[in-house]
């Protein structure tokens, strides 16, 4: 979700660079470290019966960790709170669909990325968008404006006028808030789920979220009302994945895991676990 890129979120983040300096450097034989993930932005990652964390993510970790001989200690934490948390030395590793964005590099930096994923509306009965591009749809977009802005138009007819849910500065936001926002109004949420919970009682009409997260909301026999509603959009407008976040200071831990993830792809981990939780193959 996960992806935060908002101004709120950005200031943030630099207030726990700064704090991260205060810290005391931790020693660099990395026995053991701590990962910040959400556990509820299923099916990334979720949080299990009894309490204990399971999804992509997590066995993906499991899996790294062993690799590396590391004892790996899961810490659930609110999405808002992870990049300052991580700066200010309260956990050493991020690790929630955390999409790659060049604002993001700024305060952090990334594993090597091991999955890539696309985006896409979901409604109640899937009939809000225009008629063609539901789930097997597709349109890659850049990162110039004016041709994301003319490649969506027809979106933004069919949008006008109604009400769009989004997890809060997740890297879709700006996407949603430039291209939607002055036809529709845009409300923010803290977890994608709260988002599903408002359209399912019709208080918006549709939700813009990570099609990985779309796939295991629609198949719950609770939502089988909702479907996707326009096309899967994909492409360098996301960055340039999903991939673990660290201080900057820690380059050797950093270089551990991108050693683990390389193996992890190389070998085909990544692609099993993605097909096991996902439906398919999100290895970049």
């Amino acid at each position: 979700m996960t992806f935060k890129a908002t101004a709120t979120w950005l200031s943030c983040a630099l207030f726990g660079s700064a704090l991260a300096l205060s810290v005391p450097a931790q020693a660099k034989d990395w026995k053991s470290v701590n990962i910040a993930t959400e556990g509820s932005y299923e099916p990334w990652n979720l949080t299990l019966p009894g309490g204990k964390l399971g999804g992509f993510e997590p066995e993906l970790m499991e899996n790294l960790c062993q690799r590396m001989q590391i004892k790996c200690n899961l810490v659930v934490q609110n999405w808002d709170g992870m990049i300052a948390g991580v700066n200010a030395g309260k956990f050493d590793v991020l690790m929630d669909a955390v999409v790659i964005t060049p604002e993001r590099k700024e305060v952090i930096a990334f594993s090597t990325p091991y999955a890539s994923t696309p985006a896409s509306f979901i409604s109640v009965g899937s009939k809000l968008l225009p008629p063609g591009t539901g789930a097997n749809a597709t349109l890659k977009l850049g990162t110039d404006p004016a041709q994301i802005r003319a490649a969506v138009e027809g979106l933004r007819t069919a949008l006008k006028g109604k009400t769009i849910g989004i997890a809060s500065g997740t890297v879709y936001t700006p996407f949603i808030d430039a291209n939607f926002k002055d036809i529709a109004t845009v409300r923010e949420y803290n977890a994608s789920a709260d988002a599903i919970l408002d359209l399912q009682a019709g208080r918006i009409d549709a939700v813009f979220d990570d099609v990985t997260f779309i796939n295991s909301i629609i198949t719950k026999p609770e939502n089988a009302n909702l479907g996707y509603s326009g096309p899967q959009i994909s492409g360098p407008i996301w960055g340039e994945g999903e991939a673990l976040g660290f201080r900057k200071a820690d380059a050797d831990l950093k270089a551990k895991f991108d050693t683990a993830i390389a193996a992890a792809l190389a070998d085909g981990t990544v692609k099993k676990l993605s097909e096991k939780w996902f439906k398919t193959d999100v290895t970049p």
